[in-house]
C-alpha cells in the first residue's frame, strides 16, 4: 500500500507507477535522507512532539537500515516511488508505529529539497579536490618548462613568443577561478530548507534553528516556499561544472592538436592514449577528445534544469523531480574527466625541441623588431610599417628576420645596429617581457607560486 493511498479509490495505473518512480536514480541519496531523518527526530523528541523511546527506536531502525544499505542488502522498491518512502517503509517494517511518526512535520518536498541540498554539497568538495589536484599537476609541468619557448598564437597564427609555462599557467588561473566560483556556490547553498513543510511550514512547535545546526547548515532558510521550490545552487552547481568542463574543453583541444604531426609539441603516455583498429601507426588522444566530447553533455545539463524550473510556479511541482538525473550525470562526468585529464597531462612528453622549432618560423619576433626601432627613437606606428615590409620581404626570400645581415636591415632604416640580433632573439624575446603576467622566468615563477599556495591554502 502507498503511503498516500488514503484519498484514493483506485490502484496507480502501472505505467504511472513507472513514470513516476525515481527511486532509479535518488536512491543514492540514501546517506542524506537518512541523516535528515535522524536530526528530524531527535529535534521532534526535543521539543516533546513525540516520546524519548519513538526517538530511540527510530535512531535505531535508520542507523541499521543505513548499515544494510552500505552492505548491500536492501533492495528497493518501484512500489515505493522513491528514496525517502523506500527508507520509511523500511524502517516502519522493522519498528512499527515508530517509524510512522517520524514523518510527523515534515513533508516529502521539504525532506527531498534537504537530501538534494545535502548531496550538492557533499560533491563540491570532492570536484574542487580534484581541480586542486589538477592544479599541482599544471604547476609541476610549468616548472619544468619555464625556459620552454613555444609560439604564442592568436586565431591560430603564430604571434608571439611566449613559454610552455605561461601557457599552462593561463589554464591555472581558470581552474582557480573554478574552484571558487564552486566554492561561492557551496557558501551559497547552506541554508537548510528542513521544517518548510509542504509549502506553509508547520503548526508543530518545531525547532528550525536546531535541525539546521545539527546537519552543518548556517541556518534556515527564511521563507518556506523559497525552501521547497529553490534549486538555484543545483544549477548553479551545474553552471560552474558546465565552466570547468569548458576549460577543460579548451585545453582538450590545445593537447590534440599538439599531438598531431603538424605540431608534435607533446606525445602522450601510452597509458592515455588508443590505437586504431586498422592502421597501426595511429596514436590518439582519446583522453582529450572523450573530455572535449562530455563538454556537450555537460552544457545539456544545465539546459535540462534551466528549462524545467523556467516556467514553474511556486512551489512544489513534480517537474522538479527531473532536477536530480542532470545533476548526478553532470557530477558523474566531471568527477570521470577531472582525474583522467590530470594524469594524461602529468604523464605526457613535452617535446621543447619542436616547440622551439616551431617559435623559429612565422616572424613571433616582429612585435619585439618593431619595439628595437621604437626604443632607437622611432615612433611605434612608423616602426611597425617598416617591419612589415621587413618580414613581406623575408616572406617572399624565404629567410627570418634575423637571417637577414645588417646592411639589408640598415637599407631600410639606418637606426638598426649590431645589437638588432639579441632583440630578435626568441629567447631574449621572451626573458625580456617581464611585465606582470607574462612569460619571463621571474613571472612565471610568481604565477606558480600563487596558485601553489592557493592550493595548499585549501588543503586539509
Amino acid at each position: 500500500m502507498k503511503l498516500w493511498s488514503g484519498r484514493f479509490e483506485k490502484d496507480t495505473d502501472a505505467l504511472v507507477n513507472e513514470l513516476n518512480a525515481s527511486i532509479g536514480f535518488d536512491q543514492r541519496l540514501y546517506r542524506e535522507d537518512i541523516q535528515g531523518s535522524l536530526a528530524h527526530a531527535a529535534m521532534l523528541g526535543e521539543c516533546g512532539i513525540i516520546s524519548t523511546e519513538d526517538v530511540s527506536a527510530i535512531t535505531r531502525g535508520l542507523t541499521g537500515i543505513l548499515e544494510d544499505i552500505k552492505a548491500g542488502k536492501v533492495e528497493f522498491s518501484a512500489e515505493n516511488e522513491d528514496i525517502h518512502m523506500n527508507i520509511e517503509a523500511l524502517l516502519t517494517a522493522r519498528i512499527g508505529d515508530a517509524g510512522k511518526r517520524l514523518h510527523t512535520a515534515r513533508s516529502r518536498n521539504d525532506q527531498v529539497a534537504l537530501d538534494f541540498r545535502m548531496y550538492v554539497r557533499r560533491e563540491i568538495p570532492v570536484v574542487t579536490g580534484q581541480l586542486l589536484h589538477l592544479e599541482k599537476v599544471l604547476c609541476r609541468r610549468a616548472r619544468q618548462n619555464q625556459n620552454a619557448v613555444m609560439p604564442g598564437y592568436t586565431h591560430l597564427q603564430r604571434a608571439q613568443p611566449i613559454s610552455f609555462a605561461q601557457h599552462l599557467m593561463a589554464y591555472a588561473a581558470q581552474f582557480r577561478r573554478d574552484v571558487t566560483r564552486l566554492e561561492d556556490c557551496a557558501r551559497r547553498l547552506n541554508e537548510c530548507p528542513l521544517g518548510s513543510g509542504a509549502l506553509a511550514g508547520t503548526t508543530y512547535p518545531i525547532d528550525r534553528m536546531q535541525t539546521a545546526a545539527a546537519l552543518g547548515f548556517d541556518g534556515p532558510m527564511g521563507n518556506s516556499l523559497d525552501g521547497v521550490s529553490d534549486r538555484d545552487y543545483a544549477l548553479e552547481l551545474l553552471s560552474a561544472l558546465s565552466i570547468v568542463m569548458m576549460h577543460l574543453s579548451r585545453l582538450a583541444e590545445e593537447v590534440i592538436l599538439w599531438c598531431s604531426w603538424e605540431f608534435k609539441f607533446v606525445e602522450l603516455d601510452d597509458a592515455y592514449a588508443t590505437g586504431s583498429s586498422i592502421m597501426p601507426q595511429k596514436k590518439n588522444p582519446d583522453v582529450a577528445e572523450l573530455v572535449r566530447g562530455k563538454t556537450g553533455r555537460v552544457y545539456g545539463d544545465l539546459m535540462s534544469l534551466l528549462t524545467v524550473m523556467k516556467g514553474l510556479p511556486l512551489a512544489y511541482n513534480k517537474d522538479m523531480q527531473e532536477d536530480k538525473e542532470p545533476v548526478f550525470d553532470a557530477v558523474d562526468t566531471v568527477e570521470l574527466c577531472l582525474p583522467a585529464f590530470a594524469g594524461m597531462l602529468d604523464t605526457m612528453t613535452v617535446r621543447t625541441d619542436n616547440m622551439r622549432a616551431a617559435a623559429g618560423r612565422g616572424f613571433i619576433n616582429a612585435t619585439d623588431c618593431a619595439d628595437y626601432l621604437t626604443k632607437k627613437g622611432m615612433p611605434f606606428r612608423d616602426a611597425y610599417t617598416v617591419v612589415g615590409r621587413l618580414v613581406a620581404d623575408c616572406t617572399a626570400r624565404g629567410k627570418t628576420l634575423e637571417e637577414l645581415e645588417l646592411e639589408e636591415l640598415k637599407a631600410v632604416s639606418d637606426l638598426f645596429e649590431k645589437d638588432v640580433y639579441e632583440a630578435l632573439k626568441l629567447e631574449n624575446c621572451m626573458a625580456l617581457r617581464g611585465s606582470y603576467g607574462g612569460p619571463a622566468v621571474q613571472e612565471t615563477t610568481r604565477q606558480i607560486q600563487e596558485i601553489e599556495a592557493f592550493v595548499k591554502a585549501r588543503e586539509h
